[in-house]
């Protein structure tokens, strides 16, 4: 029998072995804080475990980040909060993560994705599901986020409202727009001049077998946008949504994101021409109880909380929230840096509880044939008072992106 001396020096000398061979991620400072950073790690060459989805990264004080495969060379994790200046130096080893982010595609109306049981989001998918007996037919859709959910569960979006029930939540229709030499309108339906078709929707797969995921869950969905101006309907343009949601596992406080990615491309020979006009392109939508001048709470990155000072600025990011049962609770949207005619402008509605993201403000452009028009955004949703601070900090995720290297 081996000495319990003998023993204990082995159990260390092993016990140090596999903390050598652990891999250690590093993460280079930036000069700015960071919240919500989406870290993209290389796979180690030594794999760890045949399942790159049990891997966790631990921090100095042993916090777990759980990981998840993107691809077969990368794993992602999220960190809530990184102060300016500062690296970040975590550990993988095998720890099986919880499935924290679930998608589902049961529900009544569309497909749903939830973080640790409650519900965050849903994309509509049911065109014939009406909220209310008055909804003319001509302006029923799919294809839209209804409801936005705060991390307390308050709904920060507004589906088919009294006074303009041809907004949907965050939508993308176009309004004022030519196609074949004729003026054509997506935006508002109810003009019958165009409309918008959800032609598939569906979650992505992700890397790992079964319906939960620890880091994030993904759908792709497209849209087309049908010109109603010529002898019969005419496909002009088809709009890809790719849409990300993380689990946030820690940061200045609970916060709601996800990225949506649109590639419009067009549906045949002819360009989608997009007058210089006023709204139009990305909507977001609040909730009826915040209608009306003082109904809304706006505020963009540039610090104005008028919407008539605001309207027709430009921004890195902009928010729109209310008095929800938990007090305040809103959506910031972020655009990412190499958005087409970035800083974002901004049409602030004067009183209603929306806003559009619109580069033909700027002047007129067009969709050509064979040329993809892409453009990102990160939405941050939370409960109280809008944090500039936070918004900012998340915003510099996507400007100083992190930069990872990976030592065995």
């Amino acid at each position: 029998m081996m000495p319990k001396r003998l023993l204990m020096i082995l159990s260390l000398v092993l016990a140090a072995s596999l903390r050598a061979a652990e891999p250690t991620v590093m993460i280079a400072p930036a000069t700015v804080d960071r919240a919500a950073l989406v870290v993209k790690v290389p796979l180690p060459p030594s794999g760890l475990g045949v399942n790159p989805n049990g891997l966790c990264a631990f921090d100095a004080d042993g916090r777990a980040y759980p990981l998840q495969e993107e691809d077969p060379r990368h794993l992602i994790l999220v960190l809530g909060f990184v102060p300016a200046n500062q690296s970040v130096s975590l550990k993988l080893r095998q720890r099986e993560a919880k499935d924290l982010v679930r998608g589902d595609s049961d529900g009544k109306d569309g497909l749903t994705i939830t973080v640790r049981g409650q519900e965050q989001l849903n994309f509509r998918t049911d065109k014939a599901r009406k909220p209310r007996a008055d909804i003319s037919p001509d302006i029923l859709r799919a294809g839209y986020l209804h409801p936005i959910r705060s991390p307390s569960g308050a709904v920060v979006t507004g589906d088919y409202p009294s006074n303009h029930p041809h907004h949907h939540g965050i939508w993308t229709p176009y309004t004022k727009a030519v196609f074949q030499g004729r003026e054509t309108d997506f935006w508002n339906m109810q003009n019958k001049k165009g409309r918008v078709d959800l032609a598939h929707a569906d979650f992505l797969p992700t890397g790992q077998a079964g319906k939960g995921h620890p880091v994030f869950e993904q759908l792709a969905a497209t849209l087309t946008m049908t010109d109603l101006t010529g002898p019969a309907p005419i496909p002009a343009l088809h709009d890809h949504w790719t849409l990300r949601l993380y689990h946030v596992p820690s940061g200045p406080k609970p916060m709601v994101v996800f990225d949506l990615t649109t590639t419009q491309v067009c549906a045949g020979q002819d360009a989608l021409e997009l007058p210089q006009y006023h709204y139009g392109g990305f909507g977001l939508r609040g909730p009826d109880e915040w209608n009306g001048k003082e109904g809304a709470l706006f505020l963009t990155s540039e610090g104005i909380t008028d919407r008539k000072q605001g309207d027709g600025t430009r921004a890195r990011w902009c928010y729109l929230g209310g008095k929800t049962g938990v007090g305040v609770s809103g959506t910031a949207v972020l655009g990412f840096p190499d958005n087409f005619r970035f800083p974002m402008p901004l049409r602030l509605h004067p009183d209603m509880p929306y806003f559009s993201i619109v580069p033909q403000k700027l002047g007129a452009f067009s969709i050509q044939p064979g040329k993809p028009f892409v453009t990102r955004y990160r939405c941050i949703v939370t409960d109280g008072e809008p944090d500039a601070n936070l918004f900012d900090a998340c915003w510099n995720s996507l400007a100083h992106p992190a930069v990872v290297s990976v030592t065995p």
